[in-house]
């Protein structure tokens, strides 16, 4: 079996990898690269077969964020995409509201641990504990040979007991592990992220600190953090407002475990720009489907001080013209570099001439390197290829012998 890496060996995002053998070829994810346009024909790796119908055999998605599937939509409709069923709801529950949101069309769902045949290769996904809801790590077997591909992991999130589940049931034989090293020059060795509990510990203080609305700037599609952020609100007497995306995104899971827009201590604010897109595209099921526990802009004055909202930039205007946002603290949820990007900019500049301070509550998505050393001890791999990282120069001296680094557009062999 051949390995092409055709970006992230040497950066993170836009990750995207090749596998070859006697004459047919497999795709592990189609990712966008974090300063990427989809749009920009020369970000795009040349690819033979997108299309269908060639030696290119399908298109293996190992979770719904873009840096992963964000190249996605130059798959053919002949192309088979296999994803995750629970990501494929979710990009389906965002269609609605996200304009940029594809949906693959010739799909093949999997879940944890059942394998998938694309003749000569077989694919196990094995579900991880990672930001994204329903990711997976990928073993790939061929020719006698096996890659893992760990996509984006983590040990430390609330379903961080599916990371101590591969440590102890790791894949045995593994020729190449491809491993995510998204934390090196980012965190210290010997250093570890906080746990998803301790933030929600964050959370309750901020919370208790703060008078009126709490305004916490977080992914809906991070459920990890939903989750946090309800079991917060709860314990600090606040209710959690979502928008239709949000409701959307959490009925998407099928998880019951999962907070919904009809659970106690979850209030539904619809925002003026959803309420025109429902109009235009005809969708008031939407509203229908989670209008039980729907509040408008006068109810969200009254309860701003009991309250917090999982919130975006395009919210701002609609909290304008509620007269909620006296006292108001926004919290940031997500990683810190977004911020120093342009929409992170304007949105921080437009708090600051609101008078509303911006604190930080977030961990990382991604493994502590304690915990990636942990997964390369009970692997075991022959051999250590690096993705998803601007440091792969710091594997070797992190994890020992079997280390090769690899280069972006070139064949390598898997063992």
């Amino acid at each position: 079996m051949r390995v092409r890496i055709h970006r992230g060996a040497h950066e993170i995002g836009g990750s995207c990898v090749e596998l070859e053998h006697e004459g047919s070829r497999l795709l592990l994810d189609f990712g966008l690269p974090l300063d990427g346009d989809p749009e920009d024909t020369s970000r795009h790796p040349v690819i033979d077969g997108l299309t269908g119908g060639a030696d290119l055999l399908a298109l293996v998605l190992s979770h719904g964020h873009r840096d992963h599937i964000g190249l996605s939509h130059l798959a053919g409709p002949d192309l088979p995409v296999a994803l995750g069923a629970a990501t494929l709801r979710i990009l389906q529950a965002a269609f609605a509201f996200v304009p940029d949101c594809h949906v693959p069309t010739n799909t093949i769902t999997f879940t944890d641990r059942q394998p998938l045949t694309f003749i000569p290769f077989t694919v196990t996904p094995i579900l991880v504990d990672h930001s994204a809801y329903d990711a997976y790590a990928l073993l790939v077997e061929a020719g006698g040979q096996r890659l893992l591909y760990s996509g984006d992991l983590r040990g430390h999130g609330r379903k961080g007991a599916l990371f101590e589940r591969l440590l102890r049931e790791p894949p045995q034989d593994i020729d190449t592990l491809l491993m995510e090293g998204s934390s090196l020059g980012r965190l210290d060795d010997n250093r570890t992220f906080p746990t998803e509990v301790e933030i929600e510990d964050r959370f309750v203080d901020l919370f208790e600190d703060t008078v009126g609305l709490a305004l916490v700037a977080a992914s809906a599609q991070n459920i990890d953090r939903v989750v946090s952020l309800y079991r917060a609100c709860k314990r600090a007497g606040r209710t959690l407002v979502i928008d239709l995306y949000a409701a959307e995104v959490l009925a998407a899971t099928g998880n019951p475990r999962i907070p919904q827009s009809d659970w106690p201590n979850v209030a539904v604010f619809v925002p003026h720009h959803q309420r025109v897109r429902i109009k235009r595209t005809n969708r008031f099921d939407l509203i229908e489907r989670h209008g039980r526990n729907r509040i408008y802009a006068e109810d969200l004055a009254t309860l701003a001080p009991r309250a917090a909202l999982l919130f975006r930039h395009s919210l701002l205007p609609d909290l304008d013209r509620a007269g909620c946002l006296t006292d108001a603290r926004a919290i940031w949820s997500q990683w810190d570099g977004y911020l120093r990007q342009p929409r992170g900019q304007a949105l921080a500049a437009d708090l600051a001439a609101r008078a509303i301070p911006l604190t930080h509550a977030h961990t990382s998505g991604h493994a502590s390197i304690p915990d990636l050393r942990r997964l390369v001890e009970a692997i075991g791999p022959r051999r250590l290829v690096p993705i998803h990282t601007f440091a792969p120069e710091q594997f070797p001296a992190l994890f020992g012998p079997s280390v090769r680094i690899e280069q972006d557009g070139t064949w390598w062999e898997c063992a």
